[in-house]
C-alpha cells in the first residue's frame, strides 16, 4: 500500500524574537505563502497542513491558507509535539515532512531528496539538521507516524514538547538517517528569526523577484558574488531558537525596540545567567512566579527587587485595589485616599508633619532634592548611597568617574548629564565620618543624602554623628528609604537608630508591588516647596495609594518587619554553616531582611553564575542575595537550602582543585557592571 505522506508547517503569529514574522512580506507576498508556494512545487504525491495554534491571533493564518487552498489544523500553542500528533492522526498520515513557517526558501528538490532517501532505505527518521551541512532555512526532518506517536505518549519535557523531535533524535534502536552535502554551508544563514534575517531575505528575493521558485544552490552562487550580503546576519547564531527559552527570545526582540532591553536595569538577564534566566513572567503569586512557558519557579531571589514584602499578588491588597479600579482609577477629582495615606505616614514617624507623593523611587529622590533646595542656599549635596538615575545624583561621576562605584554599581556612565553640574554632588563612604566633614568643610555642602543602611550596620554613634554635624552647619539632612523601609521596623529604618532626618522618602514596598511613593518631612521644609512647580498626572492615580493604606495595614496585623527578620536570621546562620562545611572562605552581610553572602573568591562571579544556573534546574530563582517576604515558609528554606548544600560542595571542590567553573557552565558569567550591560 502507498504510504500517505504529508508536510505539517507549524506556523504561529506569536513569535517572540520576531513578532508576526510569517505575514512580514517580501515582493507583496507574506513569508508564509512564500513558502506554501514553493513547497507545492514538490514533485510528489504530498499533501501540505500548516498547523497553528487555538489563538485567534492566529486567524489571519487560517485565512491565508484558505486563499491558498491549503488544507489546516490548530492544535496546542506551546506543545508543539502534540499538536503534529494530533494533526498527522487527523490526515491519516504514515510519513511526516516536518518543515517550519520562518524558512521561506525551504528547497522543493531537496525536500523530494529526503523524503526518497527516508523511504528506499526504510529509516524511522531522516533529517538534514543533526550532523548540518545545509544553510539554515533548508532545515527538512522526515519521519514515520509511529515514532511521532512514541514521542508524543512518552516525552516528559517541555523542550521535547515545544521542538518536536529531539525525543526521536535521541531515541536509541531506531533506523536515523543524516542527510549530508558534499560541501558544508552550515554557516550560512536563510532562516529568519530577527530584523537581520529579514532584510537579507528582502534584498535576496528582491534580486529574485521575477524567480520565486530559485533553487538552494543558484543562491549559493549569489551569495559567492555578492559575500557582503552575508554579513547582513552572520552575527546569528544557527539553531538558536531551538535552545532558547521563550523569556530569552523576547529578550532578543526586545532588544531591537527599547534601548538596553527593558526600563529597569536590575531586571536585565545578564545580570543573572543570560542564556538561561527566564526573564519574562506570566503570572506570580506567594513566592511562585511562572515564565512565559508557564514553567513554575521557588523565587529565593529578589521579590520584584524588594517591592513584595508581602508576596506577590497578595490576596487582600489586590481586593481592595480591584474594587477601587471598579470605581475608577482616575477623575477630574483628588482621590481621598491621597490624604489618608498621608495622615497615615506622618502619625508612623511623629516628628514629620507633611508629605508628597510620588510613583518611583527616582522621581521621589529628584522630588526631595528639590524641596531640599527650596530651603536652602548651597545646593551642593553630599551622598551616601544609591539614589537613582537623575542627573544630580549621576553627576558625582563627573568630576571622577569611579565616585560612585562603591554605593551599588560600578561604571555609571555620565552619557547625557549636563556638565556644569560638575562639582555639585560628591559621594563619601558609610561609616567613615571624616570623609563626611572634609567635605562640608571644603564643598559648601548644603544637603545631606543618605540610605540609612543597606549592607552594614552604622558603627560609633554613625547617624548620630551625622544629625549632629547637620544641625551644626545648618544643613538639610535627607534618609533615603526606598530600599530600608519596612523591613525591620513599621516604618523607617531609623526609628530603629533613634535618628531622625528632616526629610525622609520611602518606596518599593510601600505598596507591595503597586507604584507608590512618599516623600515626608517637617513642616517648615515641605511647605517652603509650594515655591516650586512640583506636579505630574500620574500622582494623582488612586491605584498606589489604595494598595499602600491596604499593605500598611497588612503589615501591621501581622507585624510583617518581625517575620522577615526571623527569616533572615535563619538564612544567614545556615548560609554560615553550609560555606564552613565546605570550607569556603566567604562574607555574609545586609539587613537580615535583605541577606546577602559571598564567597571570598577572584572567581567569585563564575561561582556565582554556576549557583544561578543550577538553581535553575530545580525550578527555584536564586543567586547570593535574598529578599524575604512573609509569604516564604520554612518548607521554601528547606528546599533552597537543600539544593545550596550540593552546589557549594561542587564550588568546594571547584575551588580547591584550581578547576575553572566556566567549564560547567551553560551561559556567560553574570555581570555587575554597568558598562558591560551595554
Amino acid at each position: 500500500m502507498e504510504k500517505k505522506i504529508g508536510i505539517i508547517v507549524q506556523a504561529r503569529t506569536a513569535s517572540t524574537r520576531l513578532p508576526n514574522k510569517v505575514l512580514k512580506k517580501i515582493n507583496g507576498k507574506s513569508i508564509i505563502e512564500i513558502l506554501i508556494s514553493r513547497l507545492k512545487k514538490i514533485k510528489i504525491p504530498i499533501r501540505i497542513v500548516v498547523a497553528t495554534t487555538f489563538d485567534k491571533k492566529d486567524d489571519v493564518i487560517i485565512e491565508i491558507c484558505k486563499k491558498l487552498n491549503i488544507d489546516f489544523f490548530r492544535g496546542s500553542e506551546f506543545n508543539v509535539l502534540k499538536r503534529y500528533y494530533k494533526c498527522a492522526k487527523f490526515f491519516d498520515l504514515d510519513i511526516v515532512v516536518r518543515i517550519t513557517a520562518d524558512c521561506p526558501l525551504s528547497d522543493p528538490q531537496l525536500i523530494k531528496d529526503i523524503i526518497n532517501r527516508h523511504i528506499q532505505e526504510n529509516a524511522d527518521y531522516t533529517c538534514n539538521r543533526i550532523e548540518a551541512t545545509y544553510p539554515d532555512g533548508l532545515d527538512v526532518e522526515v519521519l514515520n507516524f509511529e515514532q511521532l506517536k512514541s514521542a508524543f505518549f512518552n516525552a516528559k519535557s517541555d523542550f521535547d514538547k515545544e521542538h518536536v523531535t529531539p525525543f526521536i533524535i535521541r531515541k536509541k534502536n531506531i533506523k536515523k538517517i543524516s542527510f549530508k552535502n558534499k560541501v558544508n554551508y552550515s554557516n550560512r544563514r536563510w532562516t529568519l528569526d530577527t530584523y537581520e534575517d529579514l532584510l537579507y531575505l528582502k534584498i535576496l528575493l528582491l534580486r529574485f523577484k521575477n524567480n520565486m521558485y530559485i533553487d538552494w544552490k543558484s543562491v549559493i552562487n549569489y551569495e559567492n558574488k555578492n559575500k557582503t550580503l552575508l554579513k547582513i546576519n552572520s552575527m546569528n547564531k544557527r539553531n538558536t531558537g531551538s535552545i532558547m527559552n521563550l523569556g530569552l527570545k523576547k529578550w532578543e526582540h526586545a532588544k531591537t525596540l527599547i534601548p538596553g532591553g527593558n526600563s529597569f536595569l536590575s531586571k536585565r538577564p545578564s545580570l543573572y545567567s543570560l542564556d538561561l534566566w527566564p526573564t519574562y513572567f506570566l503570572k506570580a503569586k506567594g513566592v511562585n512566579v511562572w515564565d512565559l512557558s508557564n514553567r513554575k519557579y521557588l523565587d529565593m531571589s529578589l521579590m520584584g527587587i524588594g517591592t513584595n514584602i508581602l508576596g506577590y499578588a497578595n490576596h487582600n491588597i489586590n481586593k481592595k485595589v480591584i474594587d477601587i479600579i471598579n470605581k475608577s482609577n482616575m477623575s477630574t477629582l483628588n482621590c481621598p485616599e491621597e490624604v489618608d495615606l498621608a495622615e497615615l505616614l506622618v502619625k508612623m514617624h511623629p516628628w514629620s508633619q507633611q508629605v508628597k507623593f510620588a510613583r518611583t523611587g527616582g522621581e521621589a529622590n529628584s522630588l526631595a532634592i528639590r524641596i531640599a533646595r527650596c530651603n536652602t542656599k548651597k545646593n551642593n549635596i553630599a551622598i551616601c548611597g544609591y539614589h537613582g538615575w537623575h542627573d544630580w545624583y549621576l553627576s558625582a561621576n563627573l568630576q571622577k568617574k569611579k565616585n560612585l562605584e562603591n554605593h551599588l554599581l560600578k561604571g555609571l556612565s555620565i552619557e547625557g548629564i549636563n556638565k556644569k553640574l560638575i562639582n555639585t554632588c560628591f559621594p563619601f563612604e558609610y561609616n567613615k565620618i571624616n570623609q563626611l566633614q572634609k567635605l562640608i568643610k571644603n564643598k559648601q555642602i548644603g544637603i545631606i543624602f543618605m540610605e540609612v543602611s543597606r549592607n552594614i550596620e552604622p558603627k560609633n554613634n554613625f547617624l548620630k554623628k551625622v544629625r549632629n554635624i547637620a544641625d551644626k552647619n545648618k544643613i538639610i539632612l535627607i534618609f533615603d528609604e526606598c530600599t530600608s523601609g519596612f523591613r525591620e521596623t513599621f516604618g523607617g529604618l531609623h526609628l530603629k537608630y533613634g535618628v531622625n532626618p528632616d526629610i525622609c522618602v520611602f518606596g518599593k514596598s510601600l505598596g507591595n508591588g503597586f507604584p507608590i511613593n512618599a516623600i515626608i518631612g517637617t513642616r517648615k521644609l515641605m511647605s517652603n516647596s509650594n515655591n516650586s512647580f512640583i506636579s505630574s498626572t500620574f500622582w494623582s492615580e488612586r491605584t498606589g495609594y489604595v494598595a499602600a493604606i491596604a499593605t500598611l495595614s497588612e503589615m501591621k496585623k501581622i507585624q510583617s518587619w518581625k517575620i522577615i527578620s526571623n527569616l533572615g536570621k535563619l538564612v544567614k546562620k545556615k548560609w554560615a554553616k553550609l560555606l564552613k562545611k565546605h570550607k569556603l572562605s566567604f562574607r555574609i552581610y545586609g539587613l537580615n531582611s535583605m541577606p546577602v553572602f559571598e564567597i571570598n573568591s577572584n572567581r567569585f562571579l563564575e561561582y556565582k553564575t554556576f549557583l544561578i544556573q543550577e538553581m535553575l534546574k530545580k525550578n527555584i530563582l536564586a543567586t547570593n542575595s535574598i529578599y524575604l517576604s512573609t509569604k516564604h515558609k520554612l518548607s521554601h528554606l528547606s528546599k533552597y537550602f537543600r539544593e545550596l548544600d550540593k552546589i557549594l560542595k561542587k564550588i568546594s571542590e571547584f575551588e580547591k582543585k584550581n578547576i575553572s567553573s566556566v567549564n560547567f557552565l551553560k551561559t556567560k558569567v553574570c555581570e555587575t557592571n554597568f558598562q558591560r550591560l551595554n
